[in-house]
């Protein structure tokens, strides 16, 4: 190859590229010769997209750590500088597992990164979407002087995972005088508080009415993380507590209080009533139809729907397990951008926060707002409609057909309920190859929107939309040239990337004795102790690094060997 054909060559590739480094080369060419190509070493005609996390939780975590994409500046902020992982809380509570084996340090997922990436210890107590700017608090103790400091981060793409707070319903009472069981630090200071009601208990001039009132241990919320928690709680009090406080296991009890008229609604009934009958076994007292009405320091007052009766129970400890509520600055957030009177933030399919085109929300601070098929059926028909005719057949659809399922995810949901294999048959079933019209169609898909569920705020379908919206913003060139989502009914050309969908893994809810239920995919229930084995062994390969998996398995050995630790640490 010539000397002035490979320097033709070269400097194209440069033109092509033009963000790469570029820098001086030198080569021979045929005859001896020397020929350079020179471009500027210092520019990068790139700008880097900055992208601000805002959160370490689930959502955000797993955002950071699918992200690939070179072509990104990540500025990560959270008031934490680690995640949790918060499935094993319960277990922390009572020493089963070590509070520092269930974190890992979030500056150890960063530094991993192969781009620009850093994280700041701070609170974001606004976000300013004209300027495109975040405003942040730090939060470190004042002993380190200076007080709290104040910053702005801009954006070009916000991630909103700043996850939920405890709900309390408005209770009077609750913050002051129960435990909540959110955060690793709720965890330590349940443990801290169960070994000082044990402690206070033995003390010899306490009377017997006070030595039972302390030692009640009372849990709100019958869902999984109060189930969970109580049945830790039990195996702690049964199995270690008992030996170290002889004269004291008499006194112990633990009582869960549920407004509704089972425990764990969201498991198969097998499951519901499995947990019931083992909590009469083992002496957890369930009081179903209960809805506290205040909380006291010494005291709960119930609401008993059976009888209508305000009930007062004395108790040592309350932990509440209700369900999640929006924290202060989301709720502002929303009021800025004009959703109002909603519970959380609304998104679309693809995780963008509704009127706001380059801010995303996933995890327990969102939710997403699927479209309706009967507030687009007319756009529908008209798509499939291609001759303008007014009515068409069960074939015309073909072209539509994978579109509307994938767009309209509620459209699956309906056809699995009426055991049709497919929308064609949905098509067909009133009137065997007749013609539809707009009104037909309107008939046959009425109940369609009947089918459609938000996700439930959980670990699992936050740790699944960060991984999507990692893989939409790695493509996000790509699919911007070439679009794969389905078409836009409402437009024009195709969505750039398939919405989210989630896919059900199954749940576990441990009930304490080394017994587990398990619900998963396909209606399959399984209850027992090879089903804990099964919870050990998920739980272990779900944790987010090798140095969590090997300190938390250790914690399950040294538990099995020496019980747990009843230490006040």
């Amino acid at each position: 190859m010539s000397g002035y054909s490979f320097f033709q060559r070269a400097s194209r590739a440069f033109n092509d590229y033009p963000h790469l480094p570029k820098v001086l080369v030198l080569f021979t060419v045929s005859g001896g010769g020397l020929a350079a190509v020179y471009a500027d070493a210092g520019q990068n005609d790139v700008k880097k997209k900055k992208v601000v996390v805002l959160g370490t939780g689930w959502a955000g975590t797993s955002f950071l750590k699918n992200l690939k994409d070179p072509s990104y500046s990540v500025q990560v902020v959270s008031p934490r500088n680690y995640f949790a992982f918060t499935p094993l809380l319960p277990s922390v509570t009572c020493g089963t597992v070590e509070a520092r084996s269930i974190v890992e340090p979030i500056r150890n997922i960063v530094k991993k990164k192969k781009f620009d990436a850093d994280f700041k210890e701070a609170e974001c107590y606004k976000i300013d979407t004209v300027n495109k700017k975040v405003h942040c608090k730090t939060t470190q103790q004042s002993h380190l002087g200076g007080g709290t400091e104040e910053f702005t981060v801009d954006y070009d793409y916000l991630v909103i995972a700043m996850g939920a707070r405890a709900n309390t319903f408005n209770t009077p009472g609750v913050v002051e005088n129960a435990h909540f069981l959110k955060e690793v630090e709720d965890a330590q200071r349940i443990r801290r508080n169960v070994i000082d009601c044990f402690e206070r208990a033995s003390i010899p001039s306490i009377s017997e009415e006070e030595r039972r009132r302390i030692l009640h241990f009372v849990v709100v919320g019958g869902g999984p993380a109060g189930v969970e928690f109580a049945a830790e709680l039990h195996d702690f009090v049964k199995e270690d507590l008992a030996k170290l406080y002889p004269a004291l296991k008499q006194y112990a009890r633990i009582t869960l209080l549920e407004a509704g008229d089972h425990i764990l609604n969201m498991f198969d009934k097998r499951i519901t009533a499995f947990a019931e009958e083992k909590f009469a076994r083992d002496g957890i007292q369930l009081k179903t139809g209960s809805m506290v009405v205040k909380v006291s320091d010494r005291e709960i007052s119930t609401k008993e729907r059976s009888t209508g009766q305000t009930v007062t129970i004395p108790f040592g400890m309350c932990v509440w397990s209700t369900g999640i509520g929006t924290r202060p600055v989301i709720m502002d957030f929303m009021k800025q951008i004009g959703q109002i009177n909603r519970r959380v933030l609304a998104t679309d399919e693809w995780l963008r926060v509704e009127g706001c085109s380059d801010i995303y929300a996933l995890g327990d601070c969102a939710t997403i707002n699927q479209r309706k098929v009967m507030e687009d059926i007319g756009i529908i028909f008209s798509k499939a409609d291609k001759d303008n005719s007014g009515t068409l057949r069960a074939e015309d659809f073909k072209e539509v057909i994978h579109d509307i399922c994938e767009r309209y995810p509620q459209v699956d949901l309906y056809l699995k309920k009426r055991q049709l294999n497919n929308f064609n048959a949905l098509l067909k079933s009133s009137e065997e190859d007749a013609e539809i019209n707009i009104e037909k169609f309107k008939s046959l898909l009425a109940e369609v929107d009947s089918q459609m569920k938000n996700l439930p705020a959980t670990a699992q379908v936050a740790a699944q939309q960060g991984s999507y919206l990692a893989d939409c913003f790695n493509r996000m060139e790509i699919c911007e040239a070439n679009p794969e989502g389905p078409l836009r009914f409402r437009g024009t050309g195709r969505h750039r990337f398939h919405p989210f969908r989630y896919r059900h893994l199954g749940q576990f809810a441990p009930l304490g004795g080394e017994q587990t239920a398990a619900q998963l995919p396909g209606d399959w229930v399984s209850i027992g102790h090879s089903t804990q084995w099964l919870w050990y062994s998920v739980y272990a390969s779900k944790l987010v690094s090798w140095r969590t998996r090997v300190l938390v398995v250790s914690d399950w050995i040294r538990r099995f060997t020496f019980g747990r630790d009843s230490s006040r640490i």
